[in-house]
């Protein structure tokens, strides 16, 4: 079975699902439970895409020097740094990583 039958079955999903945004009235959406209930599902959503490329390469589960950095740049958001240090010190940290041998 090809492909394209499932691309296009997904592709008109998100093309509806957008579609149903709109014609949601604007009052629920403004709405303090949405409003925490969305900016929940935000953080969930991109602390779950960067946890996932941080210990993934393709299929396999890989422990390397992203995990290393990713847990740098945690410890140093949680200490109140700066954003831009953050990335700083999660590249040093990963830099440090490869530069003692780890992949």
């Amino acid at each position: 079975m090809s492909l394209w039958p499932w691309v296009l079955a997904a592709c008109l999903i998100a093309y509806l699902t957008k579609l149903v945004g709109y014609l949601v009235p604007t009052r629920w959406l403004e709405s303090p439970r949405v409003l925490q209930a969305t900016s929940a599902m935000t953080i969930g959503l991109l602390a779950s895409l960067v946890m996932l490329n941080a210990v993934t390469t393709g299929s396999h589960l890989v422990l390397d020097a992203r995990l290393v950095a990713l847990v740098v740049a945690g410890l140093a958001l949680w200490r109140g740094v700066p954003y831009l240090g953050v990335v700083v010190l999660g590249a040093a940290a990963a830099a440090v990583a490869r530069l003692l041998g780890m992949p």
